[in-house]
């Protein structure tokens, strides 16, 4: 009897357990080995001086370097034709050869992926957070089908040293209603930083949550009281750092909204320092320059954020009500896009950093 996977069809994230059908297909993992997969050509965002720098290779940014010469091409899972993406790691490219459609794929071992993807039954479906549109299992590996995309927020805000108050407003507030949609639902998602957002169209306008693979989810929607300390060091919150007592998930999630505001609207991230120890430190205290470029709005909302005490800080539905999310651009705001930037504070120059990928995200 020859051994061929499984295939889940999820068009939408349901607690009901999906159907699960014969494939008929040659095993990709008969001999345990996984999809092809290039080396990386460039790290995350290694970044010592906390600068976004020059933006490395995305999808909407195309590599600058050769592939390597690892590289083993495509790779045929049922219908769908794998691609390694080279700058995206652990994703696949993938593209379903009777309809043309294509995806993203994550690849992930039988015994971890259920956990990984428990969140997408919990969670109601969301236009700004990625669904599932597809599962096949095999013998070894579970290939997970996800909505293609555009390239990340990151990018974006590397690619145009930053945004002006009406875009950044615009973008912000899809990543807000993602976050306050799963804190609803009883889910921290912690280490949130830019990347972990995407555009889900060419014109990038709409912003959604990559995955929901590193989130928690809360027995209790009333508790959120988490001890963990992983996470991105730029982005991570003052209670974190201590690791004396247990914190509030959500509230360590809205201090990372405010490092990803204050990022797309200054260039840089608001607490940055090539020694890690200094970093922390900076962190901890929670003091932060305010460029003078900033309308009174957003000066207001940023400090709403990032606030050492956590119960402090707005809460995602909160934030959503605040005044600069609910009026038209200003003369002021569309006059701040258009200046030219002479704060060092504000500048971003460009030049190649050396690289730190267990410092900066």
């Amino acid at each position: 009897m020859v051994n061929r996977p499984f295939r889940m069809n999820l068009q939408c994230s349901s607690p009901v357990a999906p159907c699960i059908r014969r494939v008929a297909h040659k095993r990709l993992d008969s001999d345990d080995q996984p999809p092809a997969k290039c080396a990386r050509l460039s790290a995350d965002s290694g970044d010592p001086q906390g600068l976004l720098g020059t933006s490395p290779s995305s999808p909407v940014s195309p590599a600058a370097n050769p592939v390597p010469a690892t590289h083993q091409g495509p790779s045929r899972i049922g219908a769908f034709l794998l691609l390694p993406l080279a700058d995206r790691e652990s994703l696949h490219g993938a593209m379903n050869t009777d309809t043309g459609d294509e995806l993203l794929c994550k690849v992930f071992d039988m015994g971890v992926y259920q956990e990984k993807i428990r969140a997408y039954g919990v969670l109601p479906p969301h236009r700004n957070v990625a669904g599932i549109r597809d599962i096949i299992l095999g013998e070894r590996k579970a290939y997970v089908f996800l909505d293609k995309d555009f390239g990340d927020m990151h990018t974006l805000v590397k690619s145009c040293r930053r945004l002006d108050e009406e875009q950044a407003r615009r973008l912000f507030r899809q990543v807000v209603l993602a976050v306050a949609h799963c804190h609803q639902a009883g889910i921290v998602l912690g280490d949130l930083k830019l990347r972990k957002f995407v555009f889900a169209d060419e014109k990038r306008t709409h912003v959604r949550l990559e995955s929901l693979e590193d989130c928690r989810i809360l027995e209790d929607p009333n508790r959120d009281s988490m001890s963990d300390t992983h996470g991105c060091p730029a982005y991570v919150s003052p209670e974190i750092l201590s690791g004396s007592t247990p914190y509030s998930g959500r509230m360590a999630d809205m201090w990372s909204l405010g490092v990803m505001l204050y990022t797309m609207l200054v260039g840089r991230y608001p607490f940055h320092d090539p020694d890690p120890a200094t970093l922390f430190s900076k962190i901890r205290r929670g003091q932060c320059c305010l460029p003078e470029g900033l309308s009174p709005k957003a000066k207001c909302l940023l400090q709403s954020l990032l606030r050492k005490e956590p119960s402090e800080r707005l809460t995602a539905a909160e934030l959503l009500a605040h005044p600069w999310f609910h009026l038209p651009p200003s003369p002021q705001d569309v006059a701040s896009g258009e200046q030219e930037v002479n704060s060092a504070e504000q500048t971003v120059p460009s030049f190649e950093v050396e690289e730190n990928d267990d410092l900066f995200c």
